[in-house]
């Protein structure tokens, strides 16, 4: 109190007059102005996956340099490394992760710390890349660290790696893919990369996925648009929607209001957000529909 010129703290409501109102208009103005992020108008991805399915050499890659220690033994990168660049004057900043095991698996402080890292680069950022290994092929791991990106709702690449190791005809891209679809049903929406970070092949595909990924998480539809397109795809009699609006993004984000909440089952909400994606793309985003019932 005496550091912000109001006195007595015994006297807030006594002779100075000043009521609780004013104590915090007077602490919310001493308060330091929020620091900008360094990083703000800029598109930020991170690189997930289980160790040594080369994290860091597609960082590499990506960047064009040796920016990222590379090594076969697991878990060489133990901490989140952010590096800013510019491509075709877009700004990026690209996050490179420790690999992330099973939760079962992480016995060592120093593992654990590492998933703890991992986690908050999901977080801070735009998109992320899943990286599979492609010389070993899908494990229950690769389906586990998806998940994270999923549930926190980012924008989500698959990028299946080591491609050149692959022994292929031209059947073998189409077979992958289907299993990866089978291997992965959630991620439906997400587009699928097949690179090799080693020989650099297919690199200049990952910028434009992620461009056009974070477009459609970042994407408004108007409101007279998106109850169009709902009220056409809505077949229910039970379940009546009376209105749809989008509030907000990243990951897009729909409330309907209808008559009961609970009628909107699991089922048809993702009926319902393959009528959204048929409709506007939404490309590599997940989408959440949430029903609130009317009179609410």
């Amino acid at each position: 109190f005496y550091s912000l010129g109001l006195g007595d703290p015994l006297a807030v409501s006594g002779a100075h007059g000043i009521g609780i109102g004013d104590v915090l208009d007077a602490v919310i103005h001493a308060l330091p102005e929020k620091e900008k992020n360094e990083y703000d108008g800029m598109t930020k991805f991170c690189v997930i996956g289980r160790p040594n399915v080369g994290k860091s050499s597609l960082v590499n890659a990506i960047l064009n340099q040796e920016r990222v220690i590379v090594s076969n033994i697991e878990g060489t990168t133990r901490d989140a490394i952010d590096t800013p660049f510019k491509r075709e004057g877009k700004e990026y900043v690209v996050i490179d992760t420790a690999g992330i095991r099973k939760r079962g698996k992480v016995y060592e402080n120093i593992e654990k710390y590492s998933v703890l890292r991992a986690m908050s680069a999901i977080e801070r950022s735009d998109v992320v890349l899943v990286v599979i290994d492609g010389e070993k092929g899908i494990r229950d791991q690769d389906k586990h660290v998806a998940g994270y990106a999923h549930e926190a709702g980012k924008g989500v690449v698959i990028v299946y790696n080591k491609w050149d190791a692959v022994e292929k005809d031209e059947q073998t891209m189409h077979t992958i893919e289907k299993e990866i679809r089978a291997q992965f049903l959630y991620l439906s929406y997400a587009p699928v990369l097949f690179v090799s970070a080693l020989k650099k092949q297919r690199i200049h595909t990952i910028l434009p996925v992620i461009d056009e990924v974070h477009d459609y998480s970042v994407l408004r539809i108007q409101t007279n648009v998106l109850n169009e397109v709902i009220m056409d795809a809505h077949k229910g009699q039970r379940l009546k929607i009376y209105y749809a609006s989008q509030v907000s993004v990243a990951p897009p984000t729909f409330v309907l209001f209808v008559n009961d909440p609970e009628l909107l089952h699991f089922s048809y909400k993702r009926y319902l957000e393959n009528r959204l994606r048929e409709a506007f793309g939404f490309t590599g985003t997940t989408l959440r529909i949430l029903a609130r019932e009317r009179n609410r």
